[in-house]
């Protein structure tokens, strides 16, 4: 008895192996097995019209990447680039003339201050004069107040002594008159008071 048994894969035919058994039985014994495989073809393989089928499309894909698409895509880029490039070269500028306003600023502050200085300055040597012109003109005042003060002590001095003077006068002319007995002469008395006076002032 023979048995074929076939080998399959999809619609392909892999391989057939015929078995021969003995005594025909349904369950017997295996006998001498004769084996016959015929080859098939390579599932992985493409097959000629499938690679013309895909290179067809592929061609016409090439052709429309380099000449379609691929031009869109430049152009983009070196739009992209330009527009990137001018803002670099945008940025660069707005920094350069952010520094020379820093710059600007930094010579005006500096101006600012040196003039800040001056005027200070003079203000404090205007203080000073106004303040040394207060000090000269008080001091004036208050020198011709002393003099006068003194002036007027001086006058007080000289009428109180000149008052003492002829009250000394009248008492010594009195005196002198009763010592001597006769009338004394006031120019004399007058004259030795003086002197006296002036020694005692003296002293």
């Amino acid at each position: 008895m023979l048995t074929a048994i076939v080998t399959q894969s999809g619609e392909s035919l892999v391989a057939v192996k015929v078995i021969a058994a003995e005594g025909g039985e349904a369950e017997g014994a295996a006998g001498e097995a004769v084996t016959e495989e015929k080859s098939a073809p390579n599932p992985i393989a493409p097959e000629m019209k499938e690679v013309l089928w895909s290179f067809i499309p592929f061609l016409i894909f090439l052709v429309v990447m380099r000449y379609v698409l691929y031009p869109r895509l430049r152009k983009g880029m070196d739009a992209r680039y330009e527009g990137i490039r001018g803002d670099i070269e945008s940025a660069d500028t707005a920094k350069a003339d952010a520094r020379s306003e820093v710059a600007k600023y930094e010579a005006a502050l500096v101006e600012v201050r040196a003039e800040a200085t001056a005027r200070l300055d003079a203000a404090r040597t205007t203080l000073d004069q106004e303040r040394s012109r207060a000090v000269a003109e008080a001091n004036t005042r208050i020198a011709a107040k002393k003099a006068e003060a003194e002036a007027a002590a001086a006058a007080e001095r000289a009428a109180v002594r000149d008052q003492i003077s002829a009250a000394v006068a009248t008492v010594a002319t009195a005196a002198t008159s009763m010592a001597v007995g006769k009338p004394a002469d006031p120019s004399v008395v007058s004259q030795a008071v003086t002197q006296a006076m002036q020694t005692v002032g003296a002293r």
